[in-house]
């Protein structure tokens, strides 16, 4: 597509390419499922002065047994003539998160949680890259359940694959749950001992599902 192709379709009040990358991807692993789909509230929107910075979320069941979400709103979606060609759209990824549920409504608190990062990385202009970390408080990631799992870890996402879109590069980060234990034994690690370790963690877990029952650690 060239750019004047682009600004006749723009034209069209249903254009979305970037959000038809996003669903183009995950056809490539899921077929024909119709997806769940969240929209956030529209008023609370950055774009009508909130500070809610994804448009919507949608949860994939897999016959792997986990539900599979994914972020609309940290690339660029809609018509834009000014992200048209460009390196990367709009922040270069949108996030995702496994969670062994059979009910989407028990993933909810990780849609609030991605809400958080998508807010952090708008509003401090610092995006993540794969095997960056993420630490917490210390406490579970989803409040008021307990849990050993306190802090994140990101990496490629390991059944999506990014592709090439109208408006530069998208890709999918996934966000893995982790320990306090582990996210001390990273911190300060090169970027192949952080590689290593999810690795380590793929010998029992190869889809990083975040499993927030989960009880042993993956260290040393």
């Amino acid at each position: 597509m060239n750019l004047e192709e682009y600004k006749q379709q723009m034209e069209e009040d249903d254009f979305s390419p970037g959000w038809d990358a996003i669903d183009a991807s995950f056809s490539e692993v899921y077929g024909t499922q119709e997806p769940a789909h969240y929209g956030t509230n529209m008023v609370a929107r950055a774009i009508f002065g909130g500070d809610e910075y994804i448009d919507g979320y949608s949860i994939y069941t897999s016959d792997k047994g986990y539900k599979h979400i994914v972020t609309f709103g940290l690339s660029e979606l809609y018509g834009n003539e000014e992200a048209f060609g460009g390196e990367y759209s709009k922040w270069g990824y949108e996030l995702t998160i496994k969670l062994p549920e059979e009910d989407n409504e028990e993933c909810m608190w990780a849609i609030d949680m991605l809400s958080n990062l998508a807010r952090y990385t708008n509003q401090s202009k610092a995006w993540f890259n794969p095997f960056d970390y993420v630490a917490g408080n210390g406490e579970s990631i989803r409040i008021g359940y307990p849990s050993k799992i306190t802090a994140l870890i990101i990496v490629p996402d390991t059944e999506i694959h990014g592709k090439q879109t109208v408006h530069g590069r998208l890709d999918f980060m996934q966000v893995v749950g982790i320990t306090e234990n582990e996210l001390q034994a990273i911190k300060g690690k090169s970027l192949e001992e952080r590689e290593a370790f999810v690795r380590k963690m793929q010998k029992d877990n190869p889809e990083l599902i975040t499993d927030m029952k989960r009880g042993k650690e993956y260290l040393e």
